[in-house]
């Protein structure tokens, strides 16, 4: 039965790792691994952003709050209980590109409302804005921005979709045509990682939901799965809106100019969890069933990547994860790894980017 399932009330249960069928010594190793292997990044981050690290000159500039970050941390969850924590686990810290995770949560809420009836549906039918019309805008779908296949073209909040255009991922990336001319191709049939089309996409869910969405996510998520106050879901000094006569702030997909979700990996933890229960907390079904098949269905053009969740299909991103995990990921470098087959939840903070693979092996090798 659901219910039988263990769920953190206040208190979050810990069981030593021998109960949980893991090896403790071994699992030691894996969390001094992530300890021992601390990103290059500065504690400053509004000195990272504003140096120019993530974007060229002409396209940087901060716009959104920054928060010094803290040292490594993160835990580990089996059967939904602790069998490892390191580092201060209940700081609030940005978390980059995880947002987008977030922001694919809010879009399944909208779905499973009925307030966007088909994924497939024209964006432009729900946001007259200006923003999707003829002759290139007017076919972008919601999957299409959910799969980071939209290839919207405009300006938003000061920034160009040409910002992202030639941008690679991935600890083995050349950047060095980020930014550069491309030509546009039609929606749905290439992928490519951009921000300023994800904020198209949190702005576009802003004007279907009518109200600001971290106040959504608080009342139909946070709150439910027993999340800390803590956490706060920034946009930019640009980003505001009026709708229905408010004015409400539109929140960004990432940091690379600052905002995004400023969370601790305890409250990530427990969103980890809810995705590995299928979207269910308790008794209570938060995404649908059909929203989370949704979003853990491999793009056909980049089966590395669902709805804002990053996959480990084949050729699989993480060769030492089972090929049944999902991701949130964030620059920095920020991990909630969901592995099913195991029934294991991961949070992984300001870790080295080409050293996450090998935290995977090691928290794999413990098991019995």
């Amino acid at each position: 039965m659901v219910n039988a399932l263990y769920y953190p009330g206040e208190e979050w249960e810990r069981i030593e790792p021998e109960a949980a069928g893991l090896d403790p010594e071994r699992l030691g190793t894996a969390v001094s691994y992530a300890v021992d292997h601390e990103t290059p990044w500065a504690r400053d981050l509004a000195k990272v952003i504003s140096s120019n690290h993530l974007e060229p000159p002409e396209y940087g500039g901060v716009l959104g709050p920054t928060r010094e970050r803290g040292g490594p941390n993160g835990l580990i969850i089996r059967g939904g209980r602790i069998v490892a924590e390191w580092g201060d686990t209940s700081r609030a810290d940005m978390t980059f590109s995880v947002s987008k995770s977030f922001l694919s949560i809010c879009a399944g809420l909208a779905f499973d409302r009925g307030l966007i009836r088909d994924v497939h549906d024209p964006v432009g039918k729900y946001c007259n804005d200006g923003g999707f019309s003829p002759p290139h805008n007017h076919k972008i779908a919601w999957h299409h921005f959910l799969q980071q296949t939209s290839e919207w073209e405009g300006t938003l909040w000061g920034k160009p979709d040409r910002i992202d255009r030639n941008r690679q991922v991935g600890a083995e990336a050349d950047n060095a045509q980020k930014g550069t001319h491309r030509d546009l191709q039609a929606p749905g049939t290439y992928w490519e990682y951009n921000d300023v089309r994800v904020n198209r996409l949190s702005l576009s869910l802003l004007q279907v939901w009518r109200r600001p969405l971290p106040g959504v996510l608080e009342e139909s998520v946070m709150h439910p799965i027993g999340a800390s106050g803590g956490w706060v879901w920034h946009g930019y000094r640009n980003s505001f809106v009026t709708i229905d006569g408010r004015q409400m702030q539109s929140v960004s997909g990432g940091a690379h100019w600052g905002g995004g979700m400023f969370i601790s990996s305890r409250d990530q933890a427990r969103f980890g969890l809810m995705m590995l229960r299928g979207g269910r907390w308790r008794d209570r079904q938060i995404l649908s069933e059909d929203w989370i098949a949704r979003t853990l269905d491999p793009c056909d053009i980049n089966p590395s990547y669902g709805y804002l969740f990053w996959l480990n299909r084949r050729p699989k991103r993480y060769p030492n994860a089972p090929e049944s995990s999902f991701f949130a990921l964030g620059a920095g470098y920020n991990v909630i790894w969901v592995d099913p087959d195991h029934d294991l939840v991961a949070v992984v903070r300001w870790i080295a980017q080409n050293r996450i693979d090998g935290f995977f092996q090691h928290v794999l090798a413990a098991l019995h």
